[in-house]
């Protein structure tokens, strides 16, 4: 039978319905960024840990090893964490409901098999309490449907702000995955240095702080909610933050400023209703990279016409 090529609306999220698995698997996701960043070399900002959203849920990409290289995939189709590796060996790992500690536990003892030998610093970043995964038996819900709703949203959402990370020449990451706060995200560099960051994130080194934030950044990304702002959401922000940043008007009109966290935010669930949700986030994206670089000073050549081009 041949795929059906029409494209699937934006999946409905609740984040009551969703927010212990997203718990769990942002653990999972820990473990396995913590093997990406241990075994590649250092790239600015910590674009050597981060994950990527792919065709069947989120990867590490390859990780160099030994002469050859190495990979983890979680498929939220089959709920499966795959382990390649260039010597042509395999292992599999089964996504369900089970302990961090569990998998920790049978990752490594699969990783050993493969004669993969990695360490990494055991516990959470940038969450408290920061349990060690090995004695973590408290957070182990997964609930397959609600994962993969999950990474639906992501593929659409990834696809946007890769077009939006096109629009601009200067310097910008990958849009990429930061399994600290588990969110997705693009950011755009305005090519100077920012004053030294104080930090602030639980678990997390002042110096990794500093140096993500060494220089000038507007950043969007999405992020699942939290028991304290129980929505999945769009922000943008901008570091250092201008005074009138907050002041200035955006687009779509359903989005609003945050003066507790300083950034704008833009709901999943506007975008997922909207007409044409993808014309709604690039609203959003671009009139907050605006705000940004009007009230920071930025040099307005960064960005570019790509029209035509996709011909």
């Amino acid at each position: 039978m041949a795929a059906n090529p029409t494209p699937q609306p934006w999946p409905v999220l609740a984040f009551e319905d969703m927010k212990d698995t997203l718990t769990t698997v942002q653990l999972w996701a820990q473990i396995i960024g913590k093997i990406r960043l241990v075994k590649t070399p250092w790239i600015n900002h910590s674009w050597h840990v981060t994950l990527y959203v792919y065709a069947r849920g989120l990867t590490t990409g390859s990780i160099p090893y030994d002469g050859g290289n190495f990979q983890l995939d979680m498929d939220f189709i089959a709920h499966e964490l795959i382990i390649t590796a260039s010597t042509g060996y395999e292992r599999r790992l089964k996504l369900y409901p089970r302990t961090v500690a569990d998998f920790y536990k049978e990752l490594f003892e699969k990783l050993d098999e493969m004669g993969i030998k990695v360490a990494i610093y055991a516990k959470p970043n940038e969450l408290d309490p920061a349990i060690p995964f090995a004695l973590d038996e408290v957070h182990k819900t997964y609930d397959a449907r609600q994962m993969n709703l999950y990474w639906q949203a992501l593929v659409r959402i990834n696809g946007v702000f890769t077009k939006f990370r096109a629009e601009f020449t200067g310097k910008c990451s990958p849009v990429h995955l930061f399994w600290g706060a588990f969110d997705l995200v693009v950011t755009r560099f305005s090519g100077r240095e920012a004053p030294l960051h104080l930090g602030g994130a639980p678990n997390m080194p002042l110096r990794v702080m500093q140096e993500a934030y060494s220089h000038e950044v507007s950043s969007a990304g999405f992020w699942g909610g939290s028991e304290a702002f129980p929505h999945p959401a769009f922000y943008s922000y901008c570091y250092p933050t201008p005074a009138d940043f907050g002041e200035q008007v955006i687009e779509p009109p359903e989005a609003f400023y945050s003066n507790e966290m300083g950034e704008f935010f833009l709901l999943y669930e506007n975008v997922q209703r909207a007409g044409d949700p993808e014309d709604m986030l690039l609203q959003f994206l671009r009139s907050t990279y605006i705000a940004a670089a009007k009230t920071g000073n930025w040099d307005d050549k960064l960005c570019c016409d790509l029209t035509g081009f996709e011909k």
